[in-house]
């Protein structure tokens, strides 16, 4: 039997997170997600996926130290970021940058590694995105190391020091999108990492991977939806008509979750209390359950809910993020993830190496 995309397919074993997707329930290293998000930063997450624990106060000192003192960018990286096209677009000019960050001939991925990658990659996007702005030599704001590593990919973002509540609410997302099973953009890096490459070969498999919009770019697309749908008189009528069409509902549905992605729900919670006011998100709010209606309505026991991507691109809005920073930031969080995989992929190696059914041509000759 063939399982195309290998859906339902086991082919490895892993202590990083566990996934229940009938459920809605979405562990790391055995703790829940929403415990997590309230209780936790991000440093002390990392810290989880990559030890496979939490950390006492003197481990989050030491790790916290770490990201904080491998932010700045080396003028070699600055220099190469500078000379790349400028249509260039931010992933493949990260995925550049980064190559050049660590020595390729380790034979083993370390947690080293792991830090020194997460650490310098929203500084990567953040000097991309200064030299995109300004169309010059860019000149990042002065890195800050009393700044969580959270707080400051904001700071360098913007130049100024963002808000509690928008800190907040962008901690929230990257706790939650850190991490997710052999996703797409996973299997890539730990396809790569079991052929024993070194762990930046195997991330810039993960980053070609997340390039593309069935994986990384949805947030863009529920900005499209929610912008078009206030735009129209009835847009209970304008989301039937698109389902009725088939057309895809950005932000609903997903291919493990039959019921409400938890990421999704940890994400409105955080924007309700950060928001109870805002009109934009009750206008969210009633466009989902009007699309959750709708698609019951049209199909009917394909469990169709929302998902990660419909309140990732709330929080994106709320930042004041500009849509093609969407993705990059996505790939900043899951950059922990990809890495602790690469890490428990070297650590118990075998090739991947699936088959395909041949259906050509068969010739006598």
């Amino acid at each position: 039997m063939i399982h195309k995309g290998l859906k339902g397919v086991v082919c490895t074993e892993t202590s990083i997170s566990f996934i229940d997707g009938q459920q809605g329930t979405l562990l790391f290293r055995g703790y829940p997600i929403d415990y997590l998000t309230r209780h936790h930063s991000f440093e002390e997450v990392a810290h989880l996926l990559w030890y496979g624990h939490l950390p006492t106060a003197d481990e989050l000192t030491q790790i916290t130290a770490k990201l904080r003192e491998r932010r700045a960018l080396p003028k070699h990286v600055k220099a190469i970021i500078e000379q790349l096209p400028a249509q260039l677009d931010v992933l493949s000019v990260l995925r550049t940058a980064l190559s050049s960050c660590i020595a390729h001939n380790q034979e083993q991925p370390t947690i080293e590694d792991a830090i020194t990658l997460t650490a310098m990659t929203p500084a990567i996007i953040a000097y991309q995105e200064a030299l995109h702005q300004r169309k010059i030599t860019p000149t990042l704001p002065e890195i800050r190391n009393d700044l969580t590593h959270v707080e400051h990919y904001l700071y360098m973002l913007t130049g100024s020091l963002p808000e509690p509540s928008q800190v907040k609410a962008l901690e929230t997302y990257m706790i939650l999108t850190m991490e997710h099973g052999l996703n797409a953009s996973t299997f890539s890096a730990r396809v790569t990492a079991s052929t024993e490459a070194d762990m930046i070969s195997a991330i810039c498999s993960a980053l070609g991977t997340m390039k593309g919009p069935l994986h990384g770019g949805a947030p863009t697309g529920v900005l499209t939806l929610l912008d078009e749908a206030a735009a129209v008189d009835n847009a209970r009528d304008y989301i039937y008509q698109k389902v009725q069409k088939g057309e895809r509902l950005m932000g609903f549905g997903h291919r493990v979750y039959k019921v409400m992605d938890p990421r999704a729900e940890a994400l409105k919670e955080q924007l309700q209390q950060n928001n109870k006011d805002n009109s934009w998100l009750h206008f969210a709010m009633d466009l989902e359950a009007l699309a959750i209606e709708v698609l019951e309505e049209v199909k009917p026991g394909r469990s169709l809910y929302t998902n990660v991507e419909f309140y990732a691109a709330a929080i994106m809005r709320e930042l004041g993020l500009a849509s093609h920073l969407f993705t990059p930031t996505f790939s900043a969080s899951r950059m922990v993830g990809w890495t602790a995989h690469v890490i428990e992929q070297r650590a118990d190696n075998v090739i991947f190496r699936p088959r395909a059914e041949y259906i050509g041509p068969l010739y006598e000759v």
